[in-house]
């Protein structure tokens, strides 16, 4: 039988437990820049919160973070997927739920919608006048859309945690 496959509830716990980590990880990431790093970069003249802004757009593509952020959402998608085949085992509901909502309110926001922001910001001069245009545009959206990841990938560490109970 297919669920004869699946990993024993040791191995999914562990499983969720260090998914319930990676997403508040993530969500304390995020939860950062919507809180002060957003409001901070707009307080300066549009020219250097650009730069500033396109500094940490391109610092943030490194191992460390792309890992955690995308090995995060293959856990939580891995786990989700599983529990489809035993939802009502002890916490399936709930990890579910937490992986669609880490993969779609967290990886799928970032990719349909910060990141084609971040790369109009990038082909921008920071001094010029449509790089001022560009800059209020995206202090808004990206901001916007941030505080929609900080939210899915806490709720999904919340959630990951209840199926652990």
């Amino acid at each position: 039988m297919l669920t004869d496959l699946l990993p024993g509830p040791t191995v999914v716990s562990t499983l969720a437990l260090v998914s319930a980590l990676g997403c508040a990880l993530v969500a304390g990431i995020f939860l950062t820049f919507s809180s002060f790093v957003m409001a901070a970069l707009g307080r300066l003249p549009a020219e250097h919160g650009i730069a500033a802004m396109q500094a940490i757009n391109v610092t943030v593509l490194n191992p460390l973070f792309l890992g955690l952020f995308f090995g995060t959402g293959l856990l939580c998608l891995g786990l989700a997927i599983g529990s489809i085949f035993r939802w009502l085992a002890p916490g399936g509901l709930y990890l579910i739920a937490a992986g669609i909502l880490y993969v779609v309110g967290s990886v799928l926001v970032t990719t349909i919608f910060n990141v084609p922001l971040n790369e109009t910001l990038a082909k921008v001069a920071p001094a010029s006048p449509e790089g001022a245009v560009v800059w209020q545009r995206y202090l808004a959206d990206w901001t916007l859309w941030n505080h929609v990841r900080t939210f899915c990938a806490a709720l999904a560490a919340v959630l990951m945690m209840a199926a652990l109970r």
